[in-house]
């Protein structure tokens, strides 16, 4: 874990953001004078499996799903 003073974080953002991206680095600490305030990390890679439709034919929609609508609506102040 590396720990650099905020005016070296404005400065090297680039070459930071480097040392997270390729592992170099896990975390980076930023500090403002010896005290720590921030912690700079890489974002992790977001799922990237396809989700739409992974509930197909786990339950069936009944005809009359939508004959509340308007009540509902009216219970949350936006009737129409």
């Amino acid at each position: 874990m590396a720990q650099v003073t905020m005016h070296q974080a404005k400065t090297q953002l680039s070459r930071l953001v480097h040392a997270l991206e390729t592992g170099a680095e896990r975390e980076i600490i930023i500090a403002r004078g010896k005290h720590p305030v921030a912690r700079l990390v890489a974002l992790r890679p977001g799922d990237t499996t396809c989700r739409i439709g992974v509930a197909a034919g786990q339950f069936d929609v009944p005809d009359d799903i939508d004959v509340d609508n308007d009540a509902i609506a009216a219970l949350f102040g936006s009737a129409p």
